[in-house]
């Protein structure tokens, strides 16, 4: 279990239902639209600009994400990346990551993208439960440059039980650990 503020619990929430209600199912994958709808969903009631593209520039730890200015031709470029396979699906990952296309909540919402389209297109998910955070965190931050220590981390961890729920919620969890929340060992 996660440990966090009543604000934060509120999203969480929204993530276990969203697959829970199969609400899941309706978002179109791999695409900006469904990012879109991931991020409004898991933040409707807690950001006034859940689901919408960022209008300023961030950065984060020294690294500077894709400019506003530019942000929606990007974003066009990621969708249309292949996915056909897992080296592919990886690479549009990273992409994405590096647009950053929302001012909070990217990285919770990516995470449930991704595993959309390994779903659709591999039949498998990223167990994250075993993805170690420091790795994970270190790995994406290596990946602009080079992602094969993240495909490799990633595809150590991948599983075909893909409506497996307490996999997808233990993942759903890491993931809101990764961003700094703390885990409660219940």
């Amino acid at each position: 279990m996660i440990a966090m503020k009543n604000i934060d619990k509120s999203s969480l929430a929204n993530a276990y239902r969203l697959f829970d209600s199969n609400d899941i199912e309706k978002i179109e994958v791999g695409s900006t639209q469904g990012l879109r709808d991931i991020h409004h969903y898991l933040f409707e009631n807690l950001y006034d600009f859940a689901g919408e593209i960022r209008k300023f520039n961030i950065s984060k730890g020294g690294f500077r994400f894709a400019n506003a200015l530019y942000l929606n031709e990007i974003l066009l470029k990621i969708e249309q990346m292949p996915e056909e396979n897992f080296e592919e699906i990886i690479a549009k990952y990273v992409e994405m990551n590096i647009a950053h296309p929302f001012m909070e909540g990217n990285g919770r919402s990516m995470r449930i993208w991704l595993d959309m389209i390994l779903k659709k297109r591999l039949k498998k998910l990223v167990n994250w439960q075993f993805v170690d955070k420091i790795l994970y965190l270190q790995a994406m931050e290596r990946s602009p440059i080079n992602d094969l220590e993240l495909r490799t981390l990633l595809k150590e961890n991948l599983t075909d039980q893909v409506d497996n729920r307490e996999i997808i919620f233990k993942g759903i969890e890491q993931s809101y650990y990764y961003e700094g929340y703390e885990k409660n060992e219940d």
